[in-house]
């Protein structure tokens, strides 16, 4: 879990690691119970970079012996990537703590 990977290689936020794949980013260990997916959904250019202006957020089973939209749990939209990251982690953390 946690051990298996080398904080050093990854981008972490609040202890859990970040993987970008185009306008996903999935948040958290995927042999968790759960992790957060955070599709950017529109983004705007501030000082010549484009920034997520708005971003849904999801938190999903890992369990992949559920159908697809049996492993959505929760989802909201939220206005920038560190609204959605928050939100994000804060749903992780209580679903996670619930489960042990």
């Amino acid at each position: 879990m946690a051990d298996t990977v080398k904080n050093d290689t990854m981008l972490m936020y609040r202890g859990k690691p970040l993987v970008r794949k185009g306008n996903t980013v999935y948040y958290g260990y995927p042999d968790e119970p759960y992790v957060a997916m955070l599709l950017i959904l529109s983004a705007a250019p501030v000082e010549g970079l484009s920034t997520a202006s708005r971003v849904m957020v999801q938190l999903l089973s890992t369990d992949e012996t559920k159908k697809p939209a049996e492993r959505i749990i929760k989802k909201a939209e939220k206005n920038g990537l560190y609204e959605g990251l928050h939100i994000a982690s804060i749903w992780l953390e209580r679903s996670l703590s619930e489960e042990k």
